[in-house]
């Protein structure tokens, strides 16, 4: 089993950065990847970024690209994102997410196995 406890949400004016961290515990030695995703209300769950655990190979969506870096520290067990050139459209809950396997789409909610709690980010126009 493995925890996923994302922090580093808030408030932030358009043009702001934030960055996010997912911490992971538990049984990280079984992780393949992790991703992040968001939801805004009223929408589904879209793909942001995704990092493989061993060997740093990083995805973004299109929204994404050129604005936001996905990353991880080994050795602190903890993912982060780092948000930049922020705008009200990116504003939504963001999922910390982690799988076992390479099986089906990084950029599907489904090929993870687990999930954090979320944590809202909020970009003001």
């Amino acid at each position: 089993q493995v925890t996923l406890v994302e922090s580093g949400g808030g408030l932030v004016q358009a043009g702001g950065s934030l960055r996010l961290s997912c911490a992971t515990s538990g049984r990280t030695s079984s992780i393949y990847g992790t991703g992040w995703f968001r939801q805004a209300p009223g929408k589904e769950r879209e793909f942001v970024a995704s990092i493989k655990w061993s060997g740093g190979y990083k995805y973004y969506s299109d929204s994404a690209k050129g604005r936001f870096t996905i990353s991880r520290d080994n050795a602190k067990n903890t993912v982060y994102l780092q948000m930049n050139s922020l705008k009200p459209e990116d504003t939504a809950v963001y999922y910390c997410a982690a799988r076992d396997d390479y099986y089906g789409p990084r950029a599907t909610p489904n090929s993870y196995d687990y999930w954090g709690q979320g944590t809202q980010v909020t970009v003001s126009s």
